[in-house]
């Protein structure tokens, strides 16, 4: 349901400036890549393998999406950007072992900049988002046992940059990279002491991240 939100949510922003700049130009991209990810870690279990387990882990793997975006006059840009990787889960300590098949999807408005001319043939652009993350369920057999770990949607940002070429006018290449930092957990740290406001505890927090790299067709009109 919360996917579902988002997405519309995405759809709707979109839909509803096109209106407003109806003399800007609009850029849809498809792009495929890969991302290089990470978990987070906690306290050691042991497991019923009898292995010590104390982090968990997306596993790099390829990645697609598509993005929607408003050039509301020569270099501003306003848009909604979809990312969805098709991994694995890990869970590592003394070992290291797949758990199930893991769908990491990113859903981002985002406000972005684009230099040079509205008619360059080369564009570097950099841009940065809000949106959530949302982890899929995982179903995996440990020792004989199949067992689902539920899905999760978390807050995220994502922040990218690199170069659109077009070599005509409505049909373009798009090269990127984008870094989308997920919140998980806050861990405590221990205590903090001043002579002002006294003791307190402060925490550590944890975020998975997905580093991507991609590549894909632009359209221009």
């Amino acid at each position: 349901m919360v996917k579902r939100i988002l997405v519309w949510t995405g759809v709707l922003v979109i839909a509803g400036a096109l209106p407003a700049f109806a003399q800007a130009r609009v850029e849809i991209t498809g792009f495929t890549g890969w991302t290089f990810s990470d978990g987070v870690s906690g306290d050691a279990t042991i497991g019923a393998d009898g292995n010590i387990y104390d982090r968990i882990d997306p596993k790099d793997s390829g990645n697609f999406g598509f993005g929607v975006g408003v050039l509301v006059n020569d270099n501003a840009e306003v848009g909604f950007l979809y990312n969805r990787q098709l991994s694995t889960l890990l869970v590592s300590g003394t070992s290291e072992r797949e758990i199930g098949d893991l769908a990491v999807s990113s859903y981002h408005g985002y406000f972005g900049y684009n230099w040079g001319d509205a008619d360059a043939t080369v564009r570097p652009f950099f841009f940065g988002g809000l949106g959530a993350t949302n982890f899929g369920s995982v179903t995996g057999t440990i020792l004989g046992q199949t067992r689902t770990i539920n899905s999760e949607t978390q807050f995220s940002t994502t922040w990218g940059a690199g170069v659109k070429i077009f070599p005509s006018p409505h049909v373009g290449l798009r090269v990127g990279a984008h870094w989308t930092p997920t919140y998980i957990k806050t861990d405590a740290g221990g205590w903090w002491c001043d002579p002002w406001w006294g003791c307190y505890l402060v925490g550590n927090s944890q975020y998975s991240n997905q580093y991507n790299l991609n590549a894909g067709v632009t359209f221009r009109f």
